[in-house]
């Protein structure tokens, strides 16, 4: 950031103009302002450049242009080193290249779809053999397209966890709970899964339990109620696989609760959930 007088207050209202034109979904006018930034303003040209990256990259920007924004992130990481944005723009980078893979096995399979349609038309002898194709090849593009949640709904008395994007529901599944289910968690060592509002805030793929995604417990007023009682809160509250060595278990786990305050599901509907939930994502435990 420029210090100083003018320089510095142009330099605001600049980045503050193309922030509003970025909510009203103006990027190209967004882009502009962020490049006048950086021809007046080198001095922020790092944070100019990953703000660009992302709008590049932006999934509601109709024209967006993912080597424009690996353009503007790898510059940061290559010409920036001290920068405070060069890990970030590491992550972005690593992310766009998922997506790259992701669009391009899409097209593929797209691709592959339609010569099997062709193929169903042409050669009315292997019509079922070229539907149960098709049907297959419709499972893997529905899957490849499938967006990543953006909110986790856990209802306790349900037993049932549900995967939700944009108010939608991608799939639900059956859950196991702490082995004490009934009301919020207190304390440490109670064996209740806790109640409110948390989200995913670090994953672990070498769990001991197959996987693992970390909820936030305890938040604010988790701790508050703690205090209260003159108890710890207690932690490491997790949505999880099966114990490694007990995947034979399978769906039969979730006929009791067997947890000690963690939401357990089977290996395959982990293995899912892992992949369509990404960290930050918002966590609502209900009774």
């Amino acid at each position: 950031m420029l210090a100083g007088g003018c320089s510095h207050l142009d330099e605001k209202a600049l980045s503050k103009e193309a922030n509003q034109l970025f909510n009203q979904g103006n990027y190209a006018a967004a882009l502009d302002k962020y490049a006048q930034i950086i021809e007046n303003h080198p001095g922020v040209a790092d944070r100019v450049l990953f703000e660009m990256g992302v709008v590049y990259a932006y999934p509601h920007n109709a024209h967006k242009d993912y080597r424009k924004s690996l353009e503007c992130l790898q510059t940061v990481v290559r010409d920036y080193p001290d920068s405070d944005y060069r890990h970030d723009s590491q992550m972005l980078i690593l992310q766009i290249h998922n997506v790259i893979l992701k669009d391009e096995k899409m097209a593929a399979q797209q691709a592959a779809l339609e010569r099997s349609r062709q193929a169903l038309e042409l050669k009315t002898d292997e019509v079922a053999k070229l539907q149960e194709t098709v049907a297959a090849l419709e499972e893997k593009v529905f899957a490849v397209r499938m967006e990543p949640a953006d909110k986790i709904l856990i209802q306790k008395q349900a037993r049932r966890l549900t995967l939700l994007a944009k108010g939608e529901v991608i799939k639900s599944y059956p859950i196991a709970l702490g082995g004490n289910p009934v009301g919020p968690k207190e304390k440490e060592g109670d064996n209740k899964t806790p109640e409110g509002y948390y989200f995913i805030d670090s994953r672990n793929g070498n769990s001991g339990f197959h996987l693992s995604l970390h909820i936030s417990y305890p938040n604010e007023q988790d701790k508050m109620r703690a205090r209260e009682l003159g108890v710890c809160p207690g932690g490491d509250i997790m949505i999880h696989g099966l114990k490694n060595g007990f995947s034979p278990v399978g769906a039969s786990h979730a006929q009791m609760d067997w947890t000690e305050g963690c939401i357990a599901v089977t290996n395959q509907e982990m293995e899912e959930i892992y992949r369509l939930v990404p960290n930050g994502t918002l966590v609502e435990i209900t009774p």
